[in-house]
């Protein structure tokens, strides 16, 4: 009797140890927030697909609860479409495709625009997404007639690209300014032209000389002057004051050096990108869900009452660069586990949006411009864009 039972034993050890490899081959099981999040975003972004029309995309709600459309030329219209294109990858979803197709059309003209340094957002975020899913060549005129426009605003006395045409300023350049850079990574490969990939470099490089404190927080943006090249002054133009930390520029900032690195290997990149990430992780008015208020230097940012509003926006931008820092260093867990908290803060009913609500965006609390009272405590479409795309990079990396 013992002999029968010691191998029935053995034999259920061996089938469950077998069942046990087994899973542990299988790919990474979904967290509960990630289905949920799924069918909110393909229930929201198909709705705003039959509502909005084509050229006349969502940006945000207004204080009355109506929505802010904006037309081709807002530096923010190339992302609605880039949402749907993601919403379609995150999804499957065809009808997302369609209309992914139709709102990003509608922005042709945009290739003709000379006179901001937007043109990756406008451009790149719509139909750059829309030739890395398709493959299709019709997308390609619009693309390299943009990166040309782009290239063309860079001086060489300053070393960097002139951010705005508008204001007092002298030559300004903005922290922003470090996310159009992939668009003219991109185009140096795609048009085998490597003076947009120098472009690219030279504004980096620039930036990062002058736009860091020590401590690797940013001013918002430096003014050159434009005879002699050097720093004319600095000053905030959405922060609390020209030395405060705006949260959206720390986050541009991060994600713009990991991207510099990726498509440049240059490892001055790679540092400045983990020293920015020190301080979005370490910084003591963090908030416990991990989304920041509208600028680090807001001194009641931890106050009980939450007076201070946040920034879905900076957060969703912070959650995708580091998920693509973990990609870049042998220690990489850390950013991969900060940036899957940031999800599953946006992802709660905190930010997420219930169906039907929200001006039919996906994330709640962002801010715009609060020294401006513009977009406060609002859904962004930018916050949208860049929530799914640090969405479709947690899958890929988690392989889910």
């Amino acid at each position: 009797m013992k002999k029968k039972f010691c191998i029935l034993a053995t034999a259920f050890s061996l089938l469950f140890g077998n069942l046990s490899f087994g899973a542990k081959k299988q790919e990474t099981p979904a967290p509960a927030w990630l289905k949920k999040t799924t069918e909110v975003i393909n229930y929201q972004l198909t709705k705003a697909a039959q509502t909005y029309q084509p050229g006349k995309n969502p940006r945000s709600v207004n204080p009355d609860g109506t929505v802010r459309i904006v037309g081709v030329k807002d530096w923010t219209t190339g992302f609605f479409p880039g949402s749907l294109w993601y919403g379609y990858e995150l999804t499957g979803n065809k009808e997302l495709e369609a209309a992914a197709k139709q709102f990003t059309l509608a922005l042709d003209s945009i290739r003709y625009i000379k006179d901001t340094h937007d043109l990756g957002f406008m451009l790149f975020c719509s139909y750059g997404n829309a030739y890395r899913i398709t493959g299709d060549k019709a997308y390609l005129p619009a693309l390299k007639d943009g990166a040309k426009n782009l290239a063309a605003r860079f001086d060489a006395k300053v070393g960097a690209i002139r951010s705005w045409d508008f204001g007092k300023w002298k030559y300004p350049v903005i922290i922003d300014n470090m996310m159009n850079l992939e668009y003219l990574y991109w185009a140096a490969t795609q048009f085998k032209d490597q003076n947009f990939a120098k472009v690219a470099n030279a504004h980096a490089s620039t930036t990062l000389k002058n736009h860091f404190r020590k401590d690797f927080s940013s001013y918002h943006v430096v003014d050159y002057d434009p005879k002699t090249g050097q720093v004319y002054r600095k000053a905030t133009h959405q922060g609390l004051t020209d030395d405060s930390s705006w949260a959206r520029g720390q986050a541009w900032g991060l994600y713009g050096y990991t991207m510099c690195f990726a498509n440049s290997n240059n490892p001055k990149f790679l540092a400045q990108a983990e020293n920015i990430a020190k301080f979005i992780m370490n910084h003591p008015r963090t908030p416990k869900d991990k989304i920041p208020v509208w600028d680090y230097d807001v001194h009641n940012a931890l106050d009980t009452d939450e007076r201070a509003p946040r920034d879905a926006s900076a957060a969703a931008v912070i959650a995708s660069a580091l998920l693509e820092l973990s990609t870049k260093v042998k220690d990489g867990q850390k950013y991969l586990d900060y940036a899957e908290d940031i999800l599953a803060s946006l992802s709660s009913d905190a930010y997420l949006a219930k169906p039907g609500t929200n001006g039919l965006f996906i994330l709640k609390h962002s801010t715009g411009a609060m020294l401006y009272n513009s977009e406060i405590d609002t859904p962004l479409d930018y916050a949208d864009y860049y929530y799914l795309e640090a969405l479709k990079r947690y899958r890929e990396i988690k392989k889910i």
